[in-house]
C-alpha cells in the first residue's frame, strides 16, 4: 500500500494557459520550419548586382541612338524643306517673269507682215504717202507695247555668228565679211528678256575657194 500512497502524493503535470507563452511558443516553431529545407525553397530569387547596374546602361544607350536617329531626320526634313522653299520661289518669279512667252509667240509673225508691209509700201511707186505713213506708227507703236512686255530684237547684221542666237540657213562666198560672220540677215531674231524665242535667219560668209590673182 505504500507505493499507493506515493502515487496519490504526486502531483499532476499543469498545462499553460497563458496565451503570450502560447504565442511565443508558436512562433518558435515557425521559424524552425523555414529555416529548414522546405523554407529555403519558397525565398523568392533577388538579380545579381551585376545584372540590375548593366540594364539602365543598355537602356540608356538605345535611348541615346534613337534621339540621334530622331534628329538627323529633322535635319533632313527640314533641309529638304528649306530647298524645296527656295525652288518653289525661283519658280514662280521665272513664271511671273516669262508670263508673256506664248502670247508673244503668236504675235511675233505678225510682227513680220507689219515688216513686209512697210518694205512693199516703200519700194511701191505711186504708193499713198499718208498710208505709208500710217503703217510705220501703227508698227512702231506695236513694237513698243512688246518691248514692254519683254520682247527684245536679234540683229545679226555685222555679226560673227552664234549657234546660240543665230540660225544658219545658208552660206555663200564673200572677200568682204570674214569667214563665219553674217554675210546678211534674212529673217530677225527675237528673245524674252534672255531667253531665246526665235533665231535669226542668217547667210553665213566663207571665204572663197580661190581667188583670181590681178593682171
Amino acid at each position: 500500500m505504500l507505493w499507493h500512497k506515493r502515487l496519490m502524493k504526486k502531483k499532476p503535470e499543469t498545462l499553460t494557459t497563458d496565451p503570450a507563452a502560447a504565442s511565443s511558443q508558436d512562433d518558435t516553431e515557425a521559424r524552425s520550419t523555414s529555416s529548414g529545407p522546405g523554407g529555403a525553397a519558397g525565398a523568392t530569387d533577388t538579380p545579381a548586382a551585376g545584372e540590375s547596374a548593366a540594364a539602365p546602361g543598355d537602356e540608356l544607350g538605345m535611348l541615346k541612338a534613337e534621339a540621334a536617329k530622331a534628329r538627323d531626320h529633322m535635319l533632313r526634313t527640314a533641309a529638304d524643306f528649306e530647298n524645296y522653299k527656295k525652288r518653289a520661289a525661283r519658280e514662280r518669279q521665272e513664271a511671273i517673269k516669262y508670263a508673256n512667252e506664248n502670247l508673244l509667240q503668236k504675235l511675233i509673225p505678225v510682227l513680220d507682215t507689219f515688216d513686209m508691209a512697210v518694205s512693199a509700201a516703200a519700194n511701191t511707186q505711186g504708193a499713198s504717202s499718208s498710208l505709208q505713213t500710217g503703217i510705220t506708227m501703227i508698227l512702231s507703236q506695236f513694237r513698243q507695247t512688246l518691248a514692254e512686255a519683254g520682247l527684245e530684237e536679234i540683229d545679226a547684221t555685222g555679226k560673227t555668228f552664234d549657234p546660240n542666237l543665230h540660225e544658219a540657213l545658208s552660206q555663200q562666198e564673200s572677200t568682204e565679211v570674214p569667214e563665219g560672220g553674217v554675210l546678211q540677215q534674212v529673217r530677225k531674231g527675237y528673245k524674252l528678256r534672255d531667253r531665246l524665242l526665235r533665231p535669226a535667219g542668217v547667210i553665213v560668209a566663207k571665204a572663197p575657194e580661190s581667188v583670181n590673182p590681178p593682171a
